[in-house]
């Protein structure tokens, strides 16, 4: 049996787990983030993955940083034959990426050089592309700069959030990985090197981009807001509140009021956006509140605005 040490966090990685066990590998453990404080309450949680591994009785492995600690050394010392990586979230040593017999292979979430960084998914739908993708790569020390071994392209749908795109990314991702591995082990696979001025990067969001500026149009506004659903979700700060959107439309309309008014709150609730664009909100989440849709919200909060109005910048 070819022995792996597979590596991820959140629930885009857990198919992919799932896959290699139901495909007979051997996962000689399994590395991923610590647990983390969620919530209000802060209840300490365990990632998608450790709940995944530890269902298999799998052993789990949480360092804080990998590099220099003593579960590095204990997993160079199992002497894996694969290393398997999708959305973990650290930088693995170098020599740890050599201690594999065959190699140490990353399934990461776009069609590479483009986009390479913590964010791939996010930045597809930021962006506005028409299709997003797995690629399965040889990894190195450089941030997703190894050569690939294999791509698989899907369109994105307008109603496509990052929620939909991680689900069905890792499908694709683990069904890509599945076929290709057999190939990487026996070596008949030919890697292709990324073409370096074709990167492009994609940094983790930052709090910044998370509120809606008036500035943007009404496209761009809507596929930031598909872009942060589900997490952390984009808002428009009106009135020194945060109103959270997390479900927009473009409106097929334009209009000559400013950028940041109010449009029509009457069976909808309709902001204007840069270049005369409208944006229907769709589902809304005050303050302190629930999400919320459209309806419930002109009942309450945003039956209080007048046409015209400007109510964010």
């Amino acid at each position: 049996m070819i022995s792996i040490i597979f590596m991820g966090t959140p629930n885009f990685a857990v198919p992919i787990l799932e896959g290699l066990l139901e495909a007979g590998y051997d996962i000689k453990a399994v590395v991923t983030q610590p647990d983390k404080k969620v919530g209000r309450k802060q209840i300490v949680t365990k990632t998608p993955v450790k709940i995944a591994a530890e269902a298999h009785d799998l052993k789990v492995y949480q360092p804080v940083k990998l590099s220099g600690s003593p579960e590095l050394e204990e997993l160079m010392e199992l002497q894996a034959d694969l290393i398997v990586t999708a959305a973990y979230g650290q930088f693995l040593p170098t020599k740890f990426l050599n201690s594999v017999r065959i190699a140490a292979v990353n399934v990461h979430g776009s069609l590479l050089p483009k986009y390479r960084g913590g964010a791939p998914i996010q930045y597809s739908l930021l962006n506005g592309d028409a299709q997003t993708g797995i690629t399965i790569m040889e990894m190195v020390k450089k941030m997703d700069a190894g050569d690939m071994y294999a791509q698989k392209a899907i369109d994105i749908l307008p109603e496509d959030t990052t929620g939909s795109l991680f689900d069905k990314l890792s499908l694709v991702g683990r069904d890509l990985l599945l076929e290709t591995l057999p190939k990487i082990i026996d070596n008949s696979i030919e890697k292709v090197a990324q073409d370096e001025s074709k990167v492009v990067f994609s940094p983790n969001i930052s709090k910044d981009q998370e509120k809606i500026s008036s500035k943007l149009t009404a496209t761009q506004a809507n596929n930031l807001i598909r872009a942060l659903n589900p997490d952390p979700g984009a808002y428009i700060e009106m009135n020194g509140k945060r109103l959270k959107v997390w479900k927009a439309e473009v409106a097929e309309e334009s209009t000559n009021i400013e950028p940041g008014c109010l449009v029509d709150n009457k069976g909808r609730f309709a902001l204007s956006f840069a270049g005369g664009s409208v944006l229907n909100l769709l589902e809304l989440q005050p303050a302190g509140k629930k999400a919320m849709n459209v309806k419930n919200f002109l009942n309450g909060q945003g039956s209080k605005f007048v046409a015209g109005e400007r109510i964010f910048d």
